[in-house]
């Protein structure tokens, strides 16, 4: 009962126009006034932030805010895989072939999240990683790894929360929000990543638009609440010591080697 109660309120306030009227107050002048009151809510370091914070022109625009250089330090190393976002990693484990991924007692299918069985395949056996992102994170995306995009797609359309509750009693929202999927081809292997739209504004922007991608460059954006999954191969990633979930982290700091 809990469960179809909260998915029907998610349903009747994650409209076409509810999310239109909050996107145009987020984005607009007005919404300028609840930057601070947001900023010290969510404890975020403005001292870490590119610009002063009466610069920023609506709180949309302090959401996606870019951070001072230097703040992020990658893991330069060609072996290892970096966390593309700050985030916590809230679930991690193996993509076993005829079992789904169980996060937050969900179960996923590979296939489903990716929308393709052919590129499913590729990650049986091998590890997922997902990491959360709070209000109070860095929203920008960046790449785990060096190599070439070759294959993107974008699935769904509406979405669901992805914070614990959204996890626990959403309609699936690993494989049922709206999504962008890309896969990266390095050297020797593949890594999808899959970044999960969360409800209200619902919107990924990507930001770049080569098909190259160098460790710790920036990929896209979220628009509030949002979650990334990584998926390895089998056999050719290991998990650094130490990660065990829940597991705070900040782009850039190595999450394994290849």
């Amino acid at each position: 009962m809990r469960e179809k109660l909260y998915q029907l309120s998610i349903e009747l306030t994650n409209g076409k126009w509810t999310s239109k009227m909050f996107k145009g107050f987020a984005t607009s002048h007005l919404s300028r006034k609840l930057i601070l009151s947001y900023a010290k809510q969510f404890k975020i370091n403005l001292e870490e932030v590119s610009k002063p914070i009466e610069d920023f022109s609506s709180l949309h625009d302090f959401f996606i805010r870019e951070l001072k250089a230097g703040v992020h330090q990658i893991d330069l190393d060609h072996k290892s895989v970096v966390s593309p976002v700050d985030a916590v990693i809230e679930d991690l484990g193996t993509i076993h072939a005829g079992k789904p991924v169980v996060v937050k007692g969900r179960n996923y299918r590979i296939e489903e999240m990716l929308g393709s069985r052919e590129m499913a395949e590729r990650y049986l056996g091998g590890t997922y990683i997902v990491f959360y992102l709070s209000p109070s994170d860095y929203h920008r995306i960046h790449a785990p790894v060096s190599g070439e995009i070759t294959y993107k797609s974008t699935l769904g359309r509406k979405s669901f929360p992805v914070n614990q509750m959204g996890m626990k009693f959403g309609k699936d929202p690993l494989s049922k929000n709206y999504r962008q999927i890309s896969e990266i081809r390095t050297e020797n292997n593949h890594v999808g990543v899959v970044k999960v739209g969360a409800m209200v504004i619902n919107t990924i922007a990507r930001t770049h638009t080569s098909d190259h991608l160098v460790k710790g460059e920036e990929m896209a954006y979220f628009s509030f609440g949002s979650t990334v999954v990584l998926l390895f191969e089998k056999d050719k990633f290991t998990l650094e010591a130490g990660i065990k979930a829940p597991y705070p982290i900040r782009m850039g700091s190595k999450v394994g080697s290849f």
